[in-house]
């Protein structure tokens, strides 16, 4: 199902400059894409269990960023959650306050929770699947870096901002993990969701390991446009419909998926 890929020799790439500097019109482009999809795609998509799904947003967004997408989960059947924690800066603070709102969440449902999370919001996300693995019923990360080692994979603005606004480096936020490996997957079902054309990350950092309960799924997009690409929410909305004890793969070769999502790449096997 995956064609193998070896990150070691990519991790310090940043990604080019010309998906750099096309990414706001790609992002318009995927905007104005789902504006045209939108009824489709719900009419399409299967019915949500009304389980809770907590979204996080990127590296200095706020929850404007995942408006649309959290109407769309929503309108589906599901419950959506925001953060509520203002904009993510990448604090240490700003993350604990994370683990402290989803320990609430956890308290107040009974039932375990979906995560998705984007960029930044997804390593933060799969920190919590770590930590409350028994909270939590799936992970899907859009475009989230958790296998860089070093600056050196994220655009050097991106890069210098992070450091500036967090307080820390990336190998220092790595040291906060569980295990301090942000790379190892939780023990739960995870989908990566990643695009080759990410302007802001490099596409390698963002694949998971090859598991039974790891999943890849490739896009052809921007990074910031994530939660708004038509085809990512057609893939939240399978991913989401998974029930608890039976999840399974992605299936590219349904209908006429494989003209839209290419093969996946993923990391081997530990």
């Amino acid at each position: 199902m995956y064609e193998e890929v070896e990150v070691t020799q990519h991790r310090s790439k940043p990604p080019s400059l010309w998906f750099a500097a096309t990414e706001v019109p790609r992002v318009l482009a995927e905007l104005s894409s789902l504006s045209c999809s939108w009824i489709s795609l719900l009419a399409s998509a299967p019915r949500g269990d009304g389980h809770p799904v907590l979204v996080l947003p990127g590296f200095t967004a706020n929850d404007s960023s995942t408006l649309l997408l959290r109407r769309f989960i929503t309108q589906l059947g599901y419950l959506a959650l925001p953060w509520k924690l203002g904009q993510n800066t990448g604090e240490p603070a700003k993350q604990d306050k994370l683990r402290r709102r989803f320990t609430e969440i956890a308290q107040a449902y009974d039932e375990p929770v979906s995560i998705i999370g984007q960029s930044l919001g997804g390593v933060f996300g799969r920190d919590l699947a770590r930590r409350f693995p028994q909270s939590v019923r799936s992970v899907i990360t859009l475009a989230s870096p958790f296998r860089a080692t070093d600056r050196s994979s994220t655009n050097p603005l991106v890069a210098r901002l992070f450091e500036a606004m967090s307080g820390l480096t990336v190998e220092e936020m790595r040291d906060r993990a569980v295990d301090g490996d942000p790379q190892l997957p939780p023990a739960v079902p995870t989908s990566a969701i990643y695009s080759k054309s990410d302007g802001i990350v490099a596409w390698q950092t963002c694949i998971e390991a090859e598991s039974d309960h790891t999943e890849n799924i490739e896009v052809i997009g921007s990074h910031s446009g994530m939660a708004l690409h038509p085809l990512v929410l057609h893939v939240i909305a399978d991913r989401l419909s998974q029930r608890p004890g039976s999840w399974a793969k992605f299936d590219r070769h349904c209908g006429i998926r494989h003209l839209f999502y290419p093969k996946p790449e993923s990391v081997p096997r530990r």
